[in-house]
């Protein structure tokens, strides 16, 4: 991958929580990982494979231990969190997280279009980007576009979901990163904000790392997954190796994971009684 096309390079990055005690934990153990721009990457693993931290450790919720981070060709290892905010948009798996409850829906988006920069509502007084606003929400088909004034508090968690998205991807930055971000929705709600999800993705051409605990959406969406498995990527299935895969073969690797830690910690427990 030349390095005009890389849009996300992480080089042996490592992270350590509780270092040294009980609760130690090692979610990244020198991840290399490269995402070329316009790539649409899922994400999958189980509890504790370090999925999410990964998106954490781009988006700078906490600096790596060791190794490197690239992001649109800045080497952005050591910026802080809001500094990198103006190259990423994100999702989290809360329907509230990431929106100020209390405000009105317009007044969330007047801070969302100055991601990274001096926050202002400045936005919100221009009757020309209200027009705009209520353009682009009146396409989620939500009912929404006439309701600009609410509190977003107010809305479903499925409302409120679509509107952060939108909000994450309006000033189309270099990165989008979505964590679990339908788990916490209803079915229904869900498919609607996975249908957007892809819309946006395709029309916008955003390069995309979105974790999921979903087979389906895995097989469904996206032209690339990463699967992680203690801190480490374990496997890498490009557009042609995913083409194949179905939702009863991701299941089969998972099986296959389970089975062969069963299997280790058998063979260690055989060794402790050995030498006790």
């Amino acid at each position: 991958m030349s390095p005009s096309t890389v849009m996300v390079r992480l080089g042996k990055a490592s992270k350590t929580f509780h270092a040294g005690t009980v609760n130690e934990v090692r979610p990244l153990q020198n991840v290399d990982l490269e995402i070329a721009a316009g790539s649409f990457v899922i994400v999958l693993g189980g509890n504790g494979s370090g999925k999410s931290t990964l998106l954490n450790a781009i988006a700078g919720s906490f600096l790596l231990d060791s190794g490197q981070i690239e992001l649109d060709g800045q080497n952005v290892t050591d910026w802080p969190e809001h500094k990198r905010a103006a190259l990423i948009g994100r999702v989290f798996q809360n329907p509230f997280s990431g929106t100020a409850p209390n405000m009105t829906i317009a007044e969330n988006f007047a801070l969302a279009t100055r991601r990274g920069l001096f926050r202002g509502l400045g936005w919100a007084t221009s009757s020309q980007r209200m027009e705009e606003l209520r353009d682009r929400v009146r396409d989620l088909k939500m009912g929404l576009e006439n309701r600009l004034d609410t509190a977003i508090g107010s809305l479903s968690g499925g409302q409120r979901q679509a509107l952060t998205l939108l909000m994450a991807t309006w000033l189309k930055p270099r990165l989008l990163l979505l964590d679990e971000h339908t788990a916490a929705l209803d079915p229904k709600s869900a498919d609607q904000v996975i249908a957007l999800t892809d819309q946006i993705i395709h029309r916008e051409n955003l390069t995309t790392l979105m974790v999921t605990h979903s087979m389906q959406q895995a097989v469904n969406l996206g032209d690339r997954i990463v699967m992680m498995h203690k801190g480490r990527v374990l496997h890498d299935f490009d557009a042609r190796k995913k083409r194949r895969l179905g939702t009863d073969d991701l299941l089969a690797i998972f099986e296959n994971i389970r089975r062969r830690e069963l299997l280790d910690e058998g063979a260690a427990e055989m060794l402790r009684q050995q030498y006790v």
